[in-house]
């Protein structure tokens, strides 16, 4: 790698080098690769030898400078970058070596962002069909934007094996269907019945291929999804109520709405909670809690 690359370049190679054998995700390599580039950038401004020259030390010196201009989740998405580079390129951290965790000095705004029932049911009415019902089926299953894109019947796509809980869809009638999360996870979700029927009569008669944010998918069924979906559940959703938690915000209900769910069935609620964990993709209920603010 040239000194002087400029910082973009200087993290896509990094990125290159790491991506397939190291990272299967595609939108982590992304997420790295930009956070690299910041990185790439303070290398510039303190006269180091480039990205790829940085020791464990110099890269905590980074984060906790940066740690006083950005917020906690930004800061670790840069950690967990550099740990990588680190560790699976440049070798200056061991296998299960660990770069510090530095705490942002800048507080995390947290702001809740679940809609309710009434809420979400206002902005699938003022939406076109496919995306209405893009709207309905990510409420009352709890799906990412690009997860919609993903939707297949149990029957054609087994879920990844998991552990699970024997509280896992206690009292939640619905269709079984699989969708493809975060980091390639084959996970189930259920459906409501009348939603799923409407989903059925979407289905396309071969699948065609979708990109979103730079990652295909084959789509098996015509409904909207994806960062279109969500940037058009935002306009809805400021159009309808003067305000946008935007489309991830029905995960937020999903996941307040199936505790409370679960809790009047009677199960306590640590129990509640890693349930609520397994279904949405999770698997640690720490994530979780995220959503209940």
């Amino acid at each position: 790698m040239a000194k002087f690359a400029a910082p973009a370049q200087q993290a896509a190679r990094v990125m290159q080098r790491l991506q397939g054998h190291t990272l299967r995700s595609v939108g982590t390599v992304r997420n790295y690769e930009q956070a690299l580039t910041r990185v790439a950038e303070y290398t510039r401004e303190q006269h180091l030898d480039g990205l790829r020259s940085l020791t464990p030390e110099q890269a905590v010196c980074y984060l906790e400078q940066r740690g006083q201009h950005v917020g906690q989740k930004t800061l670790d998405l840069e950690r967990q970058a550099l740990q990588a580079m680190l560790r699976h390129l440049t070798g200056q951290l061991a296998p299960n070596e660990r770069l510090p965790v530095v705490k942002a000095a800048r507080p995390q705004k947290l702001v809740g962002r679940a809609y309710t029932r009434l809420q979400a049911h206002m902005i699938a009415q003022s939406q076109t069909p496919k995306h209405a019902l893009a709207t309905q089926i990510a409420y009352q299953a709890g799906l990412r934007a690009h997860e919609l894109l993903t939707l297949r019947p149990l029957a054609e796509r087994p879920p990844d094996l998991r552990p699970a809980l024997s509280s896992k869809w206690a009292g939640r009638e619905g269709i079984a269907y699989t969708v493809q999360g975060k980091g390639g996870l084959i996970r189930e979700v259920r459906i409501p019945p009348d939603l799923a029927q409407q989903l059925e009569g979407q289905r396309l008669v071969a699948p065609r291929t979708i990109t979103d944010r730079g990652i295909f998918y084959p789509q098996y069924y015509g409904i909207a999804g994806g960062q279109r979906w969500s940037n058009a559940f935002s306009v809805a959703s400021q159009r309808v109520l003067g305000w946008s938690a935007g489309g991830h915000g029905l995960r937020h209900s999903y996941a307040q709405e199936r505790l409370k769910e679960l809790q009047r069935q009677g199960l306590r609620w640590e129990y509640a909670l890693e349930t609520v964990s397994q279904e949405m993709g999770h698997f640690r209920p720490q994530i979780t809690e995220v959503y209940l603010r």
